[in-house]
């Protein structure tokens, strides 16, 4: 079975939930240097300390990254040098995008600008080696829309023609661009909400899945690490979502 050996992954967004259970399957699959990047320090060392704890082979390193700086993330791509596969697993997830309380200034300032062109920049920037990959992050409501969450829907359905796009313009050099739909997924930013609303979220994702349970960061992560892997996939889609299409 294909590894990671030799190779240097990174994921930015890899300080928590699904971005931090791709860094681990990482150093699992033998990676040699594994960084991650966030916008908080604290965050990132952190992380930092409890990938380390795993006591795997392969570096673990953290960047600071603010990923909706573009200047930042060209810098960024200028420190970290040549790598083999980014994961951008980043992005701003709020209550408001859940309910659409929150202005379409918001919607587009916060988390279009972090999905969408924050890998945009990074592709033109980054140095990948011969084989390498970029694999994004999408979700389930441009396949599945909510009612009330257009808008929302909207910033997830952009990604997957970002992804197709990039993967036509990076071919030439031997890039490889592939996509992650994960469903419902038990992580970090679960905590940013009250507590009903989550109570409330479980019992739909019952409701609403053949799976009837929320996944777990390790099991989308298998998705990506796949995409890393097979190196005859390119612009392609992997939904992760219990089934939610189908229910």
């Amino acid at each position: 079975m294909a590894t990671l050996q030799n190779k240097k992954v990174v994921v930015v967004g890899g300080t928590s939930g699904i971005g931090f259970g791709v860094a681990l399957a990482a150093l699992q699959s033998q990676a040699s240097v594994v960084i991650v990047a966030s916008s908080n320090a604290s965050r990132v060392a952190k992380a930092v300390e409890r990938l380390q704890s795993h006591k795997l082979p392969g570096e673990v390193r953290g960047e600071v990254l603010d990923a909706k700086d573009s200047a930042a993330i060209k810098a960024f791509t200028e420190r970290i040098g040549s790598v083999d596969h980014i994961a951008w697993s980043s992005g701003d997830i709020t209550a408001g995008m859940l309910d659409e309380s929150a202005s379409k200034e918001n919607l587009i300032n916060g988390a279009f600008t972090v999905r969408f062109w924050g890998p945009f920049i990074l592709a033109q920037s980054a140095k990948f080696n011969p084989g390498g990959s970029l694999t994004l992050t999408s979700g389930t409501l441009d396949t599945k829309p909510s009612p009330g969450l257009s808008a929302t829907s909207g910033v997830i359905a952009s990604i997957e023609g970002l992804t197709k796009g990039l993967a036509v313009d990076l071919a030439p050099a031997g890039v490889r661009v592939n996509l992650v739909g994960p469903g419902a997924v038990d992580t970090e930013l679960w905590d940013n909400f009250p507590k009903e609303v989550k109570e409330y979220f479980n019992q739909a994702v019952e409701s609403k899945q053949l799976i009837k349970r929320i996944g777990t960061p390790a099991e989308i992560a298998e998705a990506y690490m796949f995409l890393m892997k097979c190196e005859y996939i390119t612009g392609q889609r992997i939904d992760v979502n219990g089934g939610v299409s189908l229910a």
